[in-house]
C-alpha cells in the first residue's frame, strides 16, 4: 500500500477540481505577505498608527538595516512565486527602497523609519496584485464574510 505524499495530493480536496498551482503559490503569498505586514509594522497597533519589529529594531545600528533588508527581500522572493506583474514589483522595491534607505541615516532617518510602513504598504501592494488576479485565499473570504460591518448592518431574519 503506497500513498502519495506529492504537494498536489495534499491539498487535493474531493470536492474540488484538480489543484491550481499558481492560484496555491499566489495564496500562500498573500499569507506569507500578511505575516510580514504584521511583524514588521503592526506587530502593536493603536487605530491608523502601528509600530513593528521594523521600527523597534531602527534604533539598534545596522540590525534595523538587516531586518529590513531580510523581510524586503522575502517580500519580493514571495512577489516573484506568485508571478505578481512587474509594476507591483517595481512599486513593492521603491517602498522597500524608501524605507531600507531611512536606515542608513543616524537618528533621523531611524525615526522616519520607525514612522514609515514600508513593508506594510509593499505587502499590501502585492496582496491586492494576487487579490485581483486569483482572489482572496479562500479562508480569509470566509473570516471577512462573517464580520459584521458598518453601523446599519442587516439583522438577521
Amino acid at each position: 500500500m503506497t500513498e502519495d505524499v506529492s504537494i498536489a495530493a495534499a491539498y487535493d480536496d474531493p470536492r474540488t477540481g484538480p489543484v491550481d498551482d499558481a492560484r496555491f503559490k499566489a495564496h500562500r503569498a498573500w499569507r506569507a505577505a500578511e505575516t510580514i505586514k504584521r511583524l514588521s509594522d503592526r506587530l502593536i497597533g493603536v487605530g491608523p498608527v502601528g509600530i513593528g519589529l521594523d521600527g523597534v529594531l531602527a534604533w539598534v545600528p545596522g540590525v534595523g538595516l538587516a531586518y529590513g533588508l531580510g523581510a524586503g527581500a522575502l517580500l519580493l522572493f514571495h512577489a516573484a512565486h506568485a508571478k505578481a506583474s512587474p509594476s507591483t514589483m517595481g512599486r513593492m522595491a521603491a517602498y522597500l527602497a524608501a524605507d531600507n534607505l531611512s536606515d542608513t541615516v543616524p537618528i533621523l532617518g531611524w525615526a522616519v523609519d520607525t514612522i514609515f510602513p514600508g513593508h506594510l504598504m509593499a505587502a499590501k501592494a502585492l496582496q491586492k496584485d494576487i487579490e485581483a488576479r486569483h482572489g482572496l485565499p479562500e479562508d480569509v473570504a470566509f473570516e471577512r464574510s462573517q464580520k459584521k460591518r458598518g453601523l446599519f448592518r442587516r439583522k438577521p431574519a
